[in-house]
């Protein structure tokens, strides 16, 4: 398994994971609770938006590293 490969395949994992943290979170906001699982929901928005924009800068990475 190549570098390439496994850079492709971590920012598709952080990237679905970090859809899945803030679609748990604006859901949990949305039906009144400000916690789940003992974190607050606003954390759980940060850390999905950290995961999106790792994902992105993977997915960078690997254009940049595309021969022109």
């Amino acid at each position: 398994m190549g570098l390439e490969s496994a850079i492709r395949n971590l920012g598709n994992i952080a990237a679905v994971i970090g859809i899945l943290l803030c679609l748990v979170a604006g859901l949990s906001r949305l039906a009144g609770m400000y916690y789940v699982a003992g974190f607050e929901a606003m954390t759980l928005l940060n850390g999905g938006i950290a995961l999106m924009v790792a994902a992105i800068l993977m997915k960078i990475e690997l254009l940049a590293r595309k021969p022109e």
